[in-house]
């Protein structure tokens, strides 16, 4: 029997080298996020897959920053990736590493090259080795300077490193085939001049080695196996075997590729979420609907909601296109075992029971939640004069509406069944108070409970109810792929218009004022509900859609993901 069948093809190639004695039976990753921006979906894939493939193997994983680029880098950033990683829910103990904790050793690597013949100083500009580069047809051509002798390329070098050059004047190069059908194995370049402070190591360094030369040298150092990097730098994987080919380093890993996580309604390039950052498109990094895992912390996406959703999706060598629906599947199902209910009314419509005792209150007695009688129940204060949704009513109902209308009856939610006696109207002709009148012999947990009828509709006490800010969230996007348009068109032209819609006026079940940042709860016949963790206050909550009870989306995103494919 194959106790292997089913794996996904990266643990079988673990599955496979751990049989074989490879590695000595070691499993160790890394996940080698760069501080430039905030995590994003894509990456919760990756993070799941790094650190999951070491739990189940009793390996080790690694979280290295590769903080090469410090134009572009910066601390709060590096500090939102852990908050991440550890909200997703993984733990890389004492193996936090840096990119920088290697830069001697990296200039180290680059000296031994040089001294073998295997890298030279080029003085092209950028367009002139631009320009020599070649196409996908046609071979480049060798800088003029690639036979310099070692010695002057050692100490060109060494001056790079004392800081004596501008930036852009002069570039190491690896010495490997210009005419190589792979453009990455074109003497690519592996250090740059860069006077830029860095933000750990200050401005000792003014020469900043190139990600594809400090990734696999990296790997080495930490004794990393399974280096486990998304499509697209397949291409690159001839570049990280050749350097490690060519430097006696300690350990001698080996890259793996896989596809990247792709959500439809989402765009995942840190330059274009930054770019809805600057223009005031989105509210920031963590704005609910931006697809960086903060946002959708802030969302209220549970954690383990996302790590179901990339064991759904699995581990591919083929790019997909994976449905929002099954994303907000997964977050429904965490949602609907383990969120609390609550009522809450959105769109409010006064309604009086005319028959209600004046200035009497009872408490209705409600479950906290349907299957999970340990969650225990709430009161709940009742009135006459209750909010109910306007949603909920209808003066000229079809046939088959059972919710409330003209002389129809309804139950109200764990009360009693009423009937809409009369319509009370402004002069503009807006419904504005139902008069209504209930039966006292219907309350919910009595014998009279048992008399039916087809409606059950919520409702909050209009004297004891709360008002709060509560803002809907939706797909950020109207279009699958936003940044995909056949027709070349700007991303920011499918802006979903209606992706936040702020309801002011919301009125909820008092117990929800003591709610505290980050309380998940499902408002019942709505949908699910977070506190909000920015704005929110103690005793003055903010709710956000987390997401609503059922996909509103469903026929749309199919329609549109089938003209895709066409």
């Amino acid at each position: 029997m194959n106790d292997t069948a089913g794996l996904d093809f990266i643990r079988q190639i673990i599955a496979d080298d751990n049989a074989s004695g490879k590695h000595d039976g070691r499993v160790c990753t890394r996940f080698p996020p760069e501080p430039n921006g905030y995590l994003h979906i894509g990456h919760a894939k990756a993070v799941c897959l790094n650190f999951g493939i070491a739990l189940e193997n009793s390996g080790q994983c690694f979280l290295r920053f590769d903080d090469t680029n410090p134009l572009k880098e910066e601390q709060h950033f590096a500090d939102a990736i852990e908050r991440d990683v550890h909200w997703l829910g993984f733990d890389w103990e004492d193996r936090l590493t840096h990119a920088s904790d290697y830069y001697q050793q990296f200039y180290d690597c680059a000296v031994k090259l040089i001294e073998a013949g295997k890298a030279f100083v080029d003085e092209q500009t950028a367009d002139e080795i631009r320009a020599t580069r070649g196409t996908l047809t046609e071979p480049g051509k060798n800088s003029p300077y690639r036979d310099r002798p070692v010695a002057d390329n050692l100490d060109l070098f060494k001056r790079m490193r004392a800081g004596e050059f501008p930036d852009g004047v002069y570039l190491l190069r690896a010495k490997i085939d210009m005419a190589s059908p792979n453009m990455n194995m074109r003497d690519p370049a592996i250090y740059r001049i860069r006077h830029a402070s860095h933000q750990r190591t200050g401005d000792e360094w003014p020469i900043y080695p190139m990600y594809d030369f400090a990734h696999p040298i990296s790997d080495a150092l930490e004794g990393i196996t399974h280096s486990l990097c998304t499509l697209e730098f397949e291409d690159h994987r001839p570049l990280y075997d050749w350097v490690l080919d060519n430097l006696d380093l300690p350990y001698r890993p080996r890259q793996i590729e896989f596809s990247r996580l792709n959500v439809a309604y989402m765009i995942t390039s840190k330059r274009k979420l930054a770019e809805l950052i600057e223009q005031g498109q989105v509210g920031g990094w963590d704005d609910p609907r931006m697809p960086t895992i903060a946002g959708l912390r802030r969302r209220g996406y549970p954690p383990a909601a996302l790590r179901d959703f990339c064991e759904r999706v699995g581990v591919t060598k083929k790019d997909h296109l994976i449905e929002m629906a099954l994303l907000e599947n997964c977050v429904r199902e965490n949602l609907n075992e383990h969120a609390p209910r609550a009522m809450a009314v959105l769109n409010p419509l006064k309604l009086v029971l005319t028959n209600y005792p004046a200035d009497q209150t009872e408490l209705m007695t409600a479950a906290n939640h349907p299957n999970r009688p340990e969650l225990g129940k709430r009161d709940l204060p009742f009135s006459g004069e209750l909010w109910i949704e306007r949603d909920d009513f209808m003066e000229d109902a079809p046939k088959k509406f059972f919710r409330l209308k003209p002389g129809g009856e309804v139950r109200l939610r764990n009360a009693y069944i009423v009937r809409c006696d009369e319509v009370v109207k402004s002069d503009s002709g807006e419904v504005t108070e139902l008069r209504c009148s209930y039966d006292p012999d219907t309350r919910s947990g009595l014998p009279g409970a048992s008399r039916k009828v087809k409606g059950t509709i919520h409702w909050v006490s209009a004297p004891h109810a709360i008002s709060a800010p509560v803002r809907l969230y939706d797909r950020l996007f109207t279009i699958p792929r936003p940044d995909m348009d056949k027709d070349g068109r700007d991303f920011k032209e499918f802006l979903n218009p209606e992706s936040l819609q702020e309801k002011t006026d919301a009125q909820l079940e008092p117990a929800l004022a003591d709610a505290m940042a980050g309380d998940v709860f499902q408002f019942e016949r709505v949908g699910y509900f977070v506190v909000d963790q920015e704005h929110s206050q103690p005793g003055a909550p903010v709710f956000n859609r987390v997401v609503t009870l059922r996909d509103s989306w469903a026929k749309q995103e199919k329609a549109a993901l089938q003209a895709l494919e066409k």
